[in-house]
């Protein structure tokens, strides 16, 4: 049977990978995506879908899933090849100068370039080890927001001191009864936009606290036992709902055992976003350089840059800057 060979085979399904693949349909390249969730859009998806994004051109603000539904109605047109549940094991150059990928299902994958938006690999969020905790989780204790309105009129307690607390004590504060947001540590470390808000609303916050006890019934939450270590003082607070955002465990599984430069868990790459290994490219999160900032808008600034040179890579007798969608579409 012949191998179908891919023009670019995108690593990844979140707004990096989705936006490069776009591009790569705006191009004219034979694409495919793989992904080894379930679903397309990453972590936004998958943990954020309710929050609100600020800092992405054109747009005051918007939600996350509603961020993955354009981008994902943006490459319909291009009828791309997209493989789901499937992670990526292995990169293996072959004789034709093609790359075969590997993943854990079996499946053999060929391509002429590869692009890498792994994000920061696998995640996990970090969870708390209190008497009862699991038997909460899902119900009255949560990790990441899926559905906003499990909150109205309920008493929510927030723990994390990160942009993630702050932002969700603000937004749930628009539709709970009450919102508590506990830190262990006296300052926050949030954008100073946030904090001003934090500062201006009806969040009540406990600093320097510690989540210490869960007090329920098995099966459903009713207070929370604070304690603030600087002042040997304990609190009981009363809630229907606790949120934990002490950020996330991530690993980058298979793709550590590749041949690639590293920095810890970031790909080393060049100005034109490629790698070490010929033909393979990395944007996003997983992709560092000097002077690298790690948000959605810069890899959204990535892919094009990886596409047109991926490419370049594969016809180099073609010009690496193509014309603007304007010409193409209007």
């Amino acid at each position: 049977m012949t191998k179908q060979v891919y023009d670019i085979t995108i690593i990844g399904g979140g707004p990096t990978g989705l936006f490069a693949a776009f591009y790569a349909g705006m191009r004219g390249a034979k694409t495919k995506i793989i992904e080894a969730l379930p679903e397309l859009g990453g972590q936004l998806a998958l943990l954020y879908p309710e929050k609100y994004i600020y800092d992405v051109a054109g747009f005051p603000k918007v939600k996350a899933h509603e961020l993955i539904d354009n981008l994902t109605r943006q490459i319909e047109k291009f009828n791309h090849t997209i493989c789901l549940n499937q992670e990526v094991s292995d990169i293996l150059p072959q004789a034709d100068q093609s790359l075969m990928i590997t993943t854990n299902t079996q499946d053999d994958h060929y391509t002429k370039a590869v692009i890498i938006a792994a994000g920061n690999g696998a995640f996990q969020p970090r969870r708390i080890n209190l008497a009862g905790n699991e038997a909460l989780e899902g119900t009255s204790l949560h990790y990441a927001v899926k559905d906003m309105t499990q909150f109205s009129d309920k008493r929510v307690v927030v723990c994390g001191g990160g942009d993630s607390a702050v932002d969700w004590a603000l937004m749930l504060e628009k539709t709970a009864a009450e919102v508590t947001l506990l830190h262990r540590r006296p300052k926050f470390r949030a954008h100073e936009y946030s904090l001003e808000q934090l500062e201006s609303s009806n969040v009540m916050v406990k600093t320097p606290y510690v989540l210490e006890e869960l007090e329920h019934d098995g099966c459903t939450l009713h207070a929370v036992t604070i304690y603030n270590p600087k002042e040997d003082r304990r609190e009981v607070v009363d809630t229907d709902h606790l949120l934990i955002n002490y950020g996330f465990s991530s690993s980058l599984g298979p793709i550590k055992k590749w041949p690639l430069e590293r920095k810890g868990n970031t790909l080393l790459v060049n100005s034109d976003m490629s790698t070490n290994i010929s033909g393979v490219y990395a944007i996003g999160d997983i992709a560092t350089y000097a002077g690298k900032v790690k948000l959605i808008a810069t890899g959204f600034g990535e892919a094009p840059t990886a596409v047109n040179n991926a490419l370049h890579f594969i016809h180099p007798e073609e010009r690496l800057q193509p014309m603007h969608s304007t010409s193409l579409y209007g």
